[in-house]
């Protein structure tokens, strides 16, 4: 399974799911390779590894838990549509959209579908934003 590419078809059937939960973006010093160490006790939804440290995408709780420090609280919302990969133009016209009505978004694609994280603030609004597009792309 692939997934879908064509960008209509991703637009009308997209199902933004709303999450449960608070998640925050934290960051921990780790060596590539060498996460065990500074994962202990979490079980984070995302990592990634940049020069500076490991980004760690958990649920606001483990990182309270942990004392890990962090900026912003975000939802999570999945696009429950199977995304493919190399779609063209799906998160730009869904950030296009958001960013026109001021509303940040972190965007993570995963083998299966796209996630958005968006600030908590801004969840309700977001959601209204992302179901009207799905309705103004029906095929």
């Amino acid at each position: 399974m692939t997934g879908e590419t064509n960008l209509a078809v991703l637009l009308q059937s997209m199902q933004p799911t709303l999450r449960e939960g608070e998640y925050v973006f934290c960051t921990v010093k780790a060596e590539i390779g060498s996460y065990n160490a500074a994962l202990d006790g979490l079980a984070p939804i995302g990592l990634f590894q940049e020069a500076e440290g490991l980004t760690v995408i958990l649920s606001r709780q483990q990182a309270d838990a942990a004392e890990l420090p962090y900026t912003t609280i975000f939802c999570m919302i999945t696009l429950a549509v199977h995304s493919s990969l190399e779609a063209v133009g799906f998160l730009a016209a869904i950030t296009t959209l958001l960013a026109e009505h001021q509303i940040s978004v972190n965007p993570i694609s995963a083998y299966y579908h796209d996630h958005l994280f968006i600030p908590l603030v801004q969840t309700n609004r977001a959601m209204h934003l992302l179901q009207s597009l799905t309705q103004l792309n029906e095929l």
